[in-house]
């Protein structure tokens, strides 16, 4: 086991910089600033493709976080120009939230509030903190901190609302993206506010934000995760009437070790009890959603009793962590079999050996699902995050 972790570090350490080669060499847009809207699953750059806001945050969190490891100069550049371009056209001024998105020649295209972009900017924008001590970044982060707080907290029921109009007023359309529930409170975003909170308490440690990190995580555990089942519920009203969905295997791993980190941020002793309980049985329960093969399938939909037989590269990329997170706090070694196999899965189907990055994923005869290097969704977060944080836990 010791020289196969050695192995695995090696391997993964080579792979962060692999990822990071991908998006400095392909990403960089040089003709209308800030970075590549969409590249094809063929390398083809899609001409004027219009750019989220959550691809920008994750670009500025993947090269803030990557450049404390590899102390490459380039990539402390990239995350600074990461963070001038979300800081000058993604922010809004007037009204001091986020635009989902801006066009190629950088004019607001859809200026929604969506609380999970406002989010993994304040993820990104506290992570480049660390790197480079910018005020006016820690001092976005706490601005978009305090208006997810103004306007999307639910003081009544508690736990947060999805999304409003660019001058926070309700709004119809609540969706991430055409596949979810359109339902006022989502698994999906609220572990993503305690993930962005988290963050930002590590460089700004305010009692408040503190405090508000605490009750997110225990509305979470209230409402958020079956621990008859160890699944997550996904969608819910704006007073918790659950409406049943699918299980998604990648968000269960995903938020198995996300929530224990978040608690231990914290420093919530109960919680880091209670999420390190949780962390175990959602990786068990995730065992369901393996292959053979070492691949984590996508999602599970228990009222057709149908499996959606993809394995996306995000869900390969969190099982690394989760399963890895799951031998740490029991040291059973079944779990580090697991961590072995997936990542020999990831290398066999899942990398591009000829052009860099991973493809969006496989279907079950591994034909490639033909979407995006990188676009809206396909961003360099996941699997640096993978690489980073397994580095950072194998001794």
């Amino acid at each position: 086991m010791p020289e196969q972790l050695k192995q695995l570090k090696t391997e993964l350490s080579a792979e962060l910089e692999n990822i990071l080669s991908y998006w400095s060499k392909n990403a960089i847009d040089t003709q209308n600033d800030g970075f590549i809207g969409q590249i094809d699953n063929n390398e083809n750059v899609i001409e004027n493709a219009e750019k989220g806001s959550v691809l920008n945050a994750r670009i500025l969190w993947s090269f803030s976080s990557g450049y404390q490891i590899t102390k490459n100069e380039e990539h402390k550049k990239i995350a600074q120009r990461a963070f001038d371009y979300l800081s000058k056209y993604f922010y809004d001024t007037e009204f001091g939230g986020l635009f989902w998105s801006i066009n190629a020649d950088k004019t607001p295209k859809d200026t929604k509030n969506q609380i999970y972009a406002l989010a993994f900017a304040i993820y990104g924008l506290s992570e480049y903190y660390v790197i480079s001590k910018n005020e006016k970044a820690l001092s976005i982060a706490i601005n978009l901190y305090l208006k997810i707080q103004k306007y999307s907290y639910d003081p009544v029921n508690k736990g947060y609302l999805e999304a409003f109009t660019r001058d926070w007023q309700p709004i119809e359309d609540l969706r991430l993206s055409e596949k979810d529930a359109n339902e006022k409170k989502t698994m999906n975003t609220h572990l993503h506010i305690v993930e962005a909170y988290a963050n930002l308490f590590k460089v700004w440690k305010d009692k408040a934000l503190q405090k508000d990190i605490i009750e997110l995580l225990q509305t979470i555990e209230k409402h958020f995760i079956n621990t008859k089942t160890g699944h997550l519920r996904l969608f819910f009203d704006e007073n918790w009437i659950e409406k049943p969905d699918i299980i998604s295997y990648g968000h269960d791993i995903e938020a198995a070790w996300l929530l224990l980190q978040c608690a231990e941020i914290s420093e919530d002793e109960t919680l880091i009890t209670n999420y390190k309980k949780h962390a175990v049985q959602m990786a068990e329960v995730t065992i369901e959603g393996l292959d053979a093969d070492g691949g984590l399938w996508y999602e599970f939909d228990s009222e057709k009793n149908k499996l959606i037989a993809e394995k996306h590269w995000w869900v390969q990329a969190e099982a690394l962590i989760g399963f890895y997170n799951a031998y740490e706090i029991t040291q059973n070694e079944d779990y580090l079999d697991i961590v072995f196999k997936n990542w020999d899965f990831i290398k066999k189907h899942i990398l591009d050996q000829q052009n860099g990055e991973w493809f969006w994923g496989v279907n079950r005869d591994y034909s490639l699902i033909e979407k995006d290097k990188a676009g809206f969704w396909k961003c360099p977060y996941h699997n640096s995050r993978a690489c980073s944080e397994l580095m950072k836990r194998i001794i």
